[in-house]
């Protein structure tokens, strides 16, 4: 079967190890990956600020990478983005697109899953092999709990990870303030937002924060290295990725030679 990884532009820029660890997963569970060196932006910004006709350009170049019939499935270490691609594609599409790109758009979408979803539905399976000796605690991101809706997907995962303890986040189904844009136009009640649930985070005696969403871990991140709290964010990835033989490093953030190739 041949996997396509969709790594998204924050992933790319700013958590390229979540987007590795996102291959080694899927190469360890005997999938053929490719990287569909054309892909960019899934347009998500533009939409979701009422640049519905700008985006064209950019959901035309995903239906170019990903909606080749070689490729059975896209995998993307996003919620936000995964949701951009089957929930607004089409539609934006179909306003300003020509048909083809529509039907290009409804192809490429249908076969786009969210790690987890993949994971747990495609996949079935829920223990990777991983470990990771810690205490975490999961942010369900907005666009993952309610747009395409994941589940407790994520958690069947982080309970599989041997040496894991798995706490519970207070007030986990609260925004964490990021939003996209929304952070820039109403930064006052962003920052409150993300004031919150980093509180909620120091509640717990979690030494690390996860989730499936880079820009939530950026945002939630950012909050707990400001106060100097010591807890970390990691992306769910790079949590399944670590094993006894090739741990996650917090200095390095390599998988061992594998991560590599």
């Amino acid at each position: 079967m041949r996997i396509a990884l969709f790594s998204t532009c924050i992933g790319d820029v700013m958590f390229p190890d979540a987007v590795k660890a996102t291959a080694v997963i899927l190469s360890r569970l005997g999938y053929d990956v490719v990287f569909p060196p054309e892909q960019t932006c899934c347009g998500q910004m533009h939409v979701n600020t009422g640049y519905q006709r700008e985006a064209i350009p950019q959901i035309k170049n995903y239906v170019d990478a990903f909606a080749d019939p070689s490729i059975d499935y896209v995998v993307c270490p996003s919620g936000s983005c995964t949701g951009a691609v089957r929930e607004q594609h089409e539609h934006v599409a179909s306003r300003y697109g020509d048909a083809a790109l529509v039907d290009g758009a409804r192809t490429a979408a249908a076969k786009t899953y969210d790690l987890s979803e993949f994971l747990i539905d495609v996949a079935q399976v829920d223990q990777l092999g991983a470990y990771f000796p810690h205490k975490v605690t999961y942010h369900a991101s907005c666009h993952s709990l309610r747009f395409i809706e994941v589940g407790d997907r994520p958690l069947q995962l982080l309970r599989g990870v041997e040496g894991l303890e798995l706490i519970p986040l207070p007030n986990a189904e609260e925004c964490c303030g990021f939003g996209g844009t929304f952070s820039l136009k109403n930064a006052e009640v962003s920052a409150a937002m993300m004031q919150d649930k980093v509180r909620h985070v120091l509640e717990t005696p979690a030494e690390y924060v996860t989730a499936g969403d880079a820009s939530c871990l950026m945002n939630i991140g950012g909050g707990l290295a400001r106060q100097k709290t010591g807890v970390r964010v990691l992306h769910l990835a790079e949590i399944l990725a670590s094993t006894k033989e090739n741990p996650w490093s917090p200095t390095a953030a390599v998988y061992g030679k594998e991560a590599m190739l």
